[in-house]
């Protein structure tokens, strides 16, 4: 495929706002002659290119790491030496221009997507703890005051929210299901409300929303015994119920204190967007599922011309 001539920073943030993964490719050394020098880049996504590193096996065996890296969901950063010589046979032939280049292939990875519905007591202890994070994350109550400036301050500027570095977005909604719509693919909802039918209503209707992430709900076994019973009663079958994971948070964090629980909770979060990111399937959805380590898949043993490591932290 062709590489688009799009600046590479251009390109990134295009992708950024479509919520596409992508690899940045930088010609990070150039040791005697190759087609580019060094500081060229590329932008390698799914199903585009933009920019280029040089052309040839060169750029077609960067292009290659990088899609695998884009299927396996990496995030760290490689290093990718290439060794331009005919005497060195890559997959995609041969580049004889005699130097050797070393590239540096960094994940650009989605902005992961929460939704806290219920900013209460639980659900602003979870907002300081995530907003932490490099996220989009929505806060979302039916209750204006639970919204004010003079409780949640202003994001990255001052009150409780002071040190965000995630994107914040505060949605007064006094029917706080319809935000479910308007949420970024893939992202994850965790229902904390005041009010048990805000949550019954929001969970429904999160079942009923395609391309969610995690569903999470706050509350007790018999809490959920009698949503489950009304969520049946609604058309949803086992299947579906299993999607929601009730209670939530990590098992070895217990207390009930706000913030106790806010730090269970944004634990197994952090978690579940992790595994997301690499692709790698969840637990089973459920009640109080177990907080398996994410595997990490290993990179390609690359051709006898490529050496692939890992760049220096």
């Amino acid at each position: 495929m062709a590489a688009r001539t799009m600046d590479w920073l251009d390109a990134l943030r295009r992708l950024r706002d479509e919520r596409t993964p992508a690899v940045v490719v930088t010609l990070a050394m150039v040791r005697g002659h190759a087609p580019r020098n060094g500081g060229a880049k590329m932008v390698v996504a799914p199903a585009e290119l933009f920019g280029t590193v040089g052309g040839g096996n060169l750029e077609a065996t960067a292009v290659g790491r990088a899609r695998d890296m884009l299927a396996t969901g990496a995030a760290e950063p490689e290093l990718l030496t290439l060794t331009l010589s005919d005497k060195a046979t890559t997959e995609y032939g041969v580049q004889c221009c005699g130097g050797e280049v070393t590239m540096l292939l960094e994940p650009v990875r989605v902005v992961p997507s929460v939704a806290v519905f219920g900013v209460g007591h639980v659900g602003l202890e979870l907002a300081r703890i995530l907003a932490r994070h490099e996220l989009d994350l929505h806060l979302v109550d039916s209750r204006a005051e639970m919204l004010a400036p003079e409780r949640l301050g202003t994001p990255g500027v001052d009150g409780p929210l002071a040190d965000a570095v995630a994107t914040v977005h505060v949605h007064h909604a006094p029917v706080p299901e319809a935000e479910l719509a308007s949420l970024e693919p893939g992202a994850h909802v965790l229902i904390m409300t005041h009010d048990h039918i805000e949550d019954l209503a929001i969970t429904e209707t999160a079942l009923r929303t395609e391309g969610l992430g995690s569903i999470g709900l706050i509350g007790s076994s018999s809490k959920w015994s009698r949503f489950r019973v009304q969520l049946l009663d609604l058309g949803h079958d086992e299947a579906s119920l299993a999607r929601v994971t009730t209670p939530i948070g990590i098992p070895e964090v217990a207390g009930k204190a706000p913030a106790v629980i806010a730090v269970s909770v944004a634990a197994r979060m952090l978690q579940l967007i992790e595994e997301a990111q690499a692709d790698v399937p969840d637990a089973p959805a459920g009640r109080a599922a177990p907080a398996d380590p994410v595997a990490r898949a290993e990179p390609a043993v690359p051709e006898s011309a490529v050496r692939a490591t890992p760049a220096p932290r």
